[in-house]
């Protein structure tokens, strides 16, 4: 198994990162756990990416993987341009990275992406335990000379607390890029709690046949953690009561 700890690389995966307002916003609200904020507008984020070489790989192999959740307010990734997001599903084709995710906190399972290209028209597709449950259609153009980098902040809950680690990528996307649709196929799975609103209304989103990021190692405590705050309320009473029987 890999270690958790150890930072991972990752080369010119071909992703799909698209973020739509839902169609229940309140059931998207309620998939974020106490010490996070949604945003107002409970912005939903997904990222369908396939990695098609193990040389694209520092550690992981070859491998595909989706992951799904809600964007954040007030824990920005560095730069203050990209929300932070709290992961609701991580679906990957990979035992290895399934377990890497898994001792990092990630809600991960296994399953199945797609991402297919032809005649200027992208599909991808999610599966799991054997059914589609997620599928998106995009016209694309080519890859352009603009390169656009950053951090993305993505929270995970392990052993009860909340934790965060700071992601870089780089990507290069195509144009033109245009959605099409993203359909939730599956009304009784819990992923279609995240499903689009109707009309589809997309706060942003690209393509890209080569995108590039690091997984960090290590992980960081989210200050607003609960456990954290009553650990540091219970150190508080302990001090006190130390002060009054002195």
């Amino acid at each position: 198994m890999l270690d958790p700890a150890a930072p991972q690389l990752v080369l010119n995966s071909r992703a799909l990162h698209v973020s739509w307002l839902p169609a229940d916003p309140a059931a998207v609200a309620a998939l974020v756990p106490s010490g996070l904020r949604p945003r107002p507008d409970r912005q939903v984020f997904l990222n369908q990416y396939v990695v098609d070489d193990e040389t694209q790989t520092s550690g992981f192999g070859a491998y595909d993987l989706t992951y799904l959740g809600v964007s954040l307010s007030g824990v920005d990734a560095p730069g203050g341009v990209n929300p932070g997001g709290w992961w609701t599903h991580y679906v990957t084709s990979s035992e290895r990275v399934l377990g890497y995710a898994l001792t990092r906190g990630a809600p991960a399972a296994p399953g199945r992406t797609t991402v297919e290209v032809a005649g200027g028209v992208l599909v991808a597709e999610t599966e799991l335990d054997g059914v589609t449950v997620i599928r998106a259609r995009c016209r694309v153009g080519e890859t352009g000379h603009v390169v656009s980098s950053g951090h993305h902040r993505y929270f995970t809950r392990r052993n009860g607390r909340l934790l965060s680690a700071v992601y870089p990528y780089l990507a290069e996307p195509v144009t033109p890029f245009e959605i099409e649709w993203v359909e939730f196929l599956e009304p009784d799975h819990p992923v279609y709690a995240l499903r689009p609103a109707n009309p589809l209304t997309i706060a942003w989103g690209f393509y890209s046949p080569r995108a590039s990021f690091a997984y960090p190692g290590g992980l960081t405590v989210h200050p607003g953690d609960p456990t954290l705050r009553s650990e540091r309320a219970d150190g508080e009473l302990a001090r006190a009561g130390a002060r009054a029987n002195p």
